[in-house]
């Protein structure tokens, strides 16, 4: 299990911070992880799994022949 950092939720999902933000709020993204301070992070894990999410709601929304 591993914490990552905004930019690397950034960089992996293509997300905006503010979209990130929004997400977390509207509930359809994972909550970021206190990490001591002001400091958060998210579990790497977590994260994967919505991107997995999201492609496996593309592929049953547009079926390949």
């Amino acid at each position: 299990m591993r914490i990552i950092c905004l930019k690397e939720v950034m960089y992996s999902t293509g997300l905006a911070r503010s979209t990130i933000y929004k997400y977390v709020d509207q509930g359809t993204f994972p909550r970021a992880v206190p990490r001591g301070g002001r400091s958060i992070g998210w579990l790497e894990n977590e994260v994967q799994d919505w991107i997995l999410c999201c492609i496996e709601a593309r592929d049953s929304q547009f079926p390949t022949a």
